[in-house]
């Protein structure tokens, strides 16, 4: 099996580390990773600079630095590291959570989302640490994911679709198992905090402190890592709202005794 391996916190990550440690004991990895951290990069892709790739060294993988974004690696890796055609594509380890609709920021979820869209099996994959300074359970990680390899390469996936996984990041003996489950909210609030530098002109920072009930989430990604599961959540490409399309051609005006859209 040919896996690729990319993230956003660049070639250096510890999750990275495992991630790719784990991996071969299935397949020919090849990593290649951001020359620096891209966390929040989103699908964004490199358009109009050139992209340059290069080997690094005395690493326990096959690795390569590019200075571009989790979308351009796995282009590239795909075309360059594996012509003879790429099996799977993971995306992580993240030090963080990917749940809910903060999936659409996330450069390590958009490497998975670049996998599906070349019709390769891709699985983007994350610590739901929650606590700054908390320790980061990648042990735990390490034994699930080498437990539970084989199943994420078997579960049935329909094309488009590609899956991502958050791991909560407690003692391995602390997991409860894990569920299949849908995405959840995670909402911030201050999301925008001005501040002014030395000279009084104001400057902003971008973030805030997430708000989530997750008794108020059933059967979501958020629940289920808050109660001690890993969440395995399905990803579709096809954001059509397809309850929505009988609503809006109804509302659409008609001419003629016809409908305005077809």
């Amino acid at each position: 099996m040919n896996i690729l391996i990319t993230n956003d916190d660049g070639l250096y990550a510890e999750g990275l580390r495992v991630l790719a440690e784990v991996a071969q004991q299935f397949g020919d990895v090849k990593v290649i990773a951001p020359d620096r951290e891209r966390s929040a990069c989103g699908h964004a892709m490199t358009m109009r600079d050139p992209l340059r790739m290069r080997r690094i060294e005395h690493l326990p993988f096959e690795g390569y630095e590019l200075n571009g974004l989790p979308v351009d690696c796995v282009n590239v890796g795909n075309t360059i590291l594996f012509p003879e055609g790429c099996d799977l594509i993971l995306s992580g380890i993240n030090e963080g959570p990917n749940l809910g609709f903060d999936i659409t920021y996330s450069g390590t979820v958009a490497g998975a989302m670049e996998g599906a869209i070349n019709d390769i099996r891709s699985i983007a994959l994350s610590m739901a640490l929650f606590v700054t300074g908390a320790p980061l359970h990648l042990d735990t990680a390490r034994r699930w994911l080498a437990e539970n390899f084989a199943l994420l390469c078997e579960l049935p996936v329909e094309a488009g679709t590609f899956l991502n996984v958050n791991i909560p990041s407690i003692q391995y003996d602390e997991l409860r198992g894990m569920r299949v489950c849908q995405m959840g909210k995670r909402v911030y609030k201050d999301r925008v905090e001005e501040r002014n530098d030395p000279w009084g002109r104001p400057y902003y920072w971008q973030g805030g402190v997430v708000v989530m009930n997750p008794s108020e989430q059933p059967g979501t990604d958020v629940e289920a890592v808050s109660e001690g599961f890993v969440s395995i959540t399905p990803v579709s490409l096809d954001w059509t709202s397809y309850d929505a399309i009988t609503k809006l051609r109804a509302a659409m005006p008609t001419h003629s005794g016809h409908s305005g859209i077809l």
